[in-house]
């Protein structure tokens, strides 16, 4: 009976697949790592050079979220392109109608300001000369004799309101550019967001992919119920101070009330700086009673909304610790302004329900792995080596 042959003994793989150093491996790993960085660097760069319309994409997306609530409860009596219609109207509508109701007061109060500056100058020089403290003050620093000469050069300045005015339409223009782009990014997301989510996520494993729906799932309703909240709550605010300020008889108290409104929608620091510049008109109007009684119904109701309505609102949208807020808040006003501190929170919101997802799948995947290397059972199965196990005559 013929012996098998031994096996033949494999050439030796060459030195570059073995992973042994040769002759060109320092030179090849140098190249890609400055290839690797230089791609990183051109990627961050270009990025930068693209901040404006990846802003507007970002903030098309959440403005797509935040009206895919109202687009799903119409769309239940009316057809979808009905119901995104209607919602994206009064999404317009909105600003215009706050602009409306922002806009004639201060251009009223400005004119009025420039035709009575001579006359509030005035005023103001009799108040000093009736005040020996203020006349001394007005001794020192000639403050009357400043303010009355400006107040003599205000009608000669319009020129320069003129060119400041036009300034700020081109800002304007620009800034309604911008909106009118970021609505139809979002239409288009509305209507095609989830299409193009599935065929994305058809691309990855079966199990991948029902996490990761899932994981988007909790970041729109979280971001939704955010967004949601946050208008509710700004609502209130505007509406009890228009409430109060119209009892304190202050002028402009719907344009005031419409701005703590807005200011009240940025987190931890936007109803205090709306109380701020409340204070400072109602120093013009009739200090110091209104001023005094402004600022007590400030801070009660800060401490209420601090501690019951927003807590109230927010309690099923976002579990964002505060100091993670406040980081949030100043990170994103710094990179995008007062759009970025507006949407700083659902967006700290979707990264922790990101990482929370993916400590869970983390966790699961060690389990598992605990189980196969470790199967449970295994220290019962055959007899014991001390041989106490069973004997045949027992077992039979």
């Amino acid at each position: 009976m013929n012996e098998p042959s031994p096996p033949e003994t494999p050439d030796p793989l060459p030195v570059a697949l073995t992973g042994m150093p040769g002759r060109n491996s320092i030179p090849r790993t140098v190249l890609q790592t400055t290839l690797t960085i230089l791609a990183v660097l051109a990627s961050l760069g270009l990025i930068y050079l693209l901040r404006g319309p990846i802003s507007w994409i970002i903030l098309a997306g959440f403005l797509a979220v935040a009206v895919s609530g109202p687009v799903t409860v119409l769309s239940r009596r009316l057809p979808r392109s009905l119901a995104i219609a209607l919602v994206y109207i009064g999404v317009l509508l909105f600003p215009a109608l706050i602009l409306l109701v922002i806009l004639p007061p201060i251009v009223n109060a400005a004119a009025d300001l420039i035709d009575q500056a001579p006359e509030y100058a005035a005023s103001l020089e009799k108040t000093v000369n009736e005040n020996e403290t203020l006349q001394q003050l007005d001794d020192d620093f000639g403050i009357v004799e400043q303010i009355q000469k400006q107040a003599d050069q205000l009608p000669a300045r319009l020129g320069d309101a003129a060119n400041w005015l036009g300034d700020l339409g081109l800002g304007i223009v620009n800034s309604a550019f911008a909106a009118v782009t970021i609505v139809i990014f979002s239409i288009f997301l509305v209507v095609n967001g989830r299409r193009w989510l599935d065929r994305i996520l058809v691309l990855s494993p079966v199990e991948h992919a029902d996490r990761l729906r899932g994981v988007l799932d909790r970041m729109g309703q979280a971001v939704g119920s955010y967004i949601a909240g946050a208008l509710f709550q700004a609502l209130v605010a505007g509406i009890l101070t228009w409430i109060v300020l119209t009892i304190l008889d202050v002028p402009f108290a719907a344009p005031l009330a419409v701005l703590v409104g807005l200011f009240d929608l940025i987190p931890m620091v936007g109803a205090t700086i709306a109380a701020v510049i409340v204070g400072i008109v109602t120093l013009f109007y009739d200090f110091p009673t209104v001023t005094i009684v402004w600022v007590i119904w400030s801070i009660v109701y800060q401490q209420v909304e601090n501690t019951v309505i927003q807590p109230r609102i927010q309690k099923r949208a976002v579990g964002v610790h505060p100091f993670l807020v406040m980081v949030s808040v100043l990170c994103g006003g710094t990179l995008l302004g007062v759009p970025g501190a507006l949407l700083a929170v659902p967006v700290a919101a979707s990264i922790q329900i990101g990482i929370h997802a993916w400590w869970e799948w983390r966790t699961e995947q060690r389990r598992m792995l605990d189980v196969t290397v470790h199967p449970a059972g295994d220290d019962d199965d055959g007899p014991s080596p001390s041989g106490n196990g069973p004997s045949a005559s027992q077992t039979a």
